[in-house]
C-alpha cells in the first residue's frame, strides 16, 4: 500500500544492500573470531551490518559486546562511527548494546561522540 511504503522508506536502513569491504571483513573478524571469516548469516545471505550480528547472534551480554568492541583500534572505531553517520551501520538496531558502543566511543574516541549522539537523537 502507498502509505506503508512511505512509512517504510523513512527508515534510513530500509532495503539497503551493502557489500562488505575488506576493511569491514577485517573488523568483523576481530569482533567475531569464532566465525573464522564467515560473513554469511544462517539464512544464507551476507550480513548487511558489522555490529548487529555481533550484538544479536554472538555476544552473550552487553559486557561481552563491549569487550569485543574494545578489541578494535581507535581508527576502526572511527570508521564504524563514519559508517553510522552515513546510515551504513545500524547503531539503533543494537538495542541495549547501543549504549555499550556509545561508552566505548566516549572512552576511546570522545571527539566523535557528539556527532554520533546527534545522529542517534540522544540528548546529553
Amino acid at each position: 500500500m502507498p502509505g506503508e511504503t512511505a512509512i517504510a522508506n523513512k527508515n534510513p536502513y530500509h532495503c539497503m544492500a551493502r557489500e562488505f569491504t575488506q576493511k569491514d571483513i577485517e573488523i568483523f573478524n576481530k569482533l567475531a573470531p569464532e566465525l573464522q571469516g564467515n560473513i554469511t548469516s544462517p539464512q544464507g545471505h551476507q550480513y548487511l551490518f558489522i555490529l548487529r550480528p555481533i550484538s544479536h547472534r554472538l555476544a552473550q551480554s552487553s559486557e561481552d559486546f563491549k569487550e569485543r568492541v574494545l578489541r578494535l583500534a581507535d581508527e576502526e572505531l572511527e570508521y564504524l562511527v563514519d559508517l553510522a553517520l552515513k546510515a551504513q551501520e545500524d547503531i539503533r538496531g543494537l538495542d541495549d548494546d547501543m549504549y555499550a558502543f556509545i561508552e566505548v566511543i566516549n572512552e576511546r574516541v570522545p571527539h566523535r561522540l557528539t556527532a554520533l549522539k546527534d545522529f542517534l537523537g540522544i540528548m546529553g
